[in-house]
Order: C-alpha cells, then sequence, then structure tokens
C-alpha cells in the first residue's frame, strides 16, 4: 500500500512563500515520477509541476513557472514544492501524486497512480 502525505500549507499574504512537503511510503520511491496538482474552490483540479524519478527533469505549469521550485531526497521519499511570490490565484488544495509506470513524469492527473490528501494553500491580498 503506498501513502502520500502532505504538509506545509497555510495561510501566507501575498508575495510571501510556503514549503509543501509530501512524504511517500510503501514502495520504491525511487521508481515513482511524481507531481503536484491543485484544486481551487469551484474549479478542476490542474496541474503545477512534475518531476522525474531521478529529479533530472521538470515540468513546469506556466503559471508557476519561475515562481515554484519542485525538488526530491530520494533517500527521505519525499517530495517538496518551494513556492514563492505567491498570489490569491494560488489558494487552491494542494495534492501530491506518485505515477509508478512511468518515470519522467507528466503533466495528465490520470497517468498518476496515487494521491494524497491535500493541503490547503490561502494566499490573501
Amino acid at each position: 500500500q503506498v501513502q502520500l502525505v502532505e504538509s506545509g500549507g497555510g495561510l501566507v499574504q501575498a508575495g510571501g512563500s510556503l514549503r509543501l512537503t509530501c512524504a511517500v511510503s510503501g514502495r520504491a520511491f525511487t521508481s515513482y515520477a511524481m507531481g503536484w496538482f491543485r484544486q481551487a474552490p469551484g474549479k478542476e483540479r490542474e496541474f503545477v509541476v512534475a518531476i522525474s524519478w531521478s529529479g533530472g527533469r521538470t515540468l513546469y505549469a506556466d503559471s508557476v513557472k519561475g515562481r515554484f521550485t519542485i525538488s526530491r531526497e530520494n533517500d527521505k521519499a519525499t517530495v517538496y514544492l518551494q513556492m514563492n511570490s505567491l498570489q490569491p490565484e494560488d489558494t487552491a488544495v494542494y495534492y501530491c501524486a506518485a505515477d509508478d509506470r512511468r518515470l519522467l513524469g507528466s503533466s495528465w492527473d490520470y497517468e498518476y497512480d496515487y494521491w494524497g490528501q491535500g493541503t490547503q494553500v490561502t494566499v490573501s491580498s
């Protein structure tokens, strides 16, 4: 059984920063590509960023390029999302996801096999 647990969400003012953490347990973490998605109230879930199994390849949504950074520590089975220059439009529940069939990471949520419970990020103006 694979489990993903996100943490690090909270309330921050516009222009501030947060770092989200996703801890993965259950199977070989190094075989997973990982991704972060978010869902704002009344909106569909959207892709934020993905990282390959090695960390050597990343893929960012245009809306977060230059502001968000994904990284991973395979020895700790953990993925991080550093979010800087946060804006009110970044307010959403952020979900961590794992893909154990592909190594490179994807922007398509249906390609991910395991999901965390989500962590709320609220950015005030």
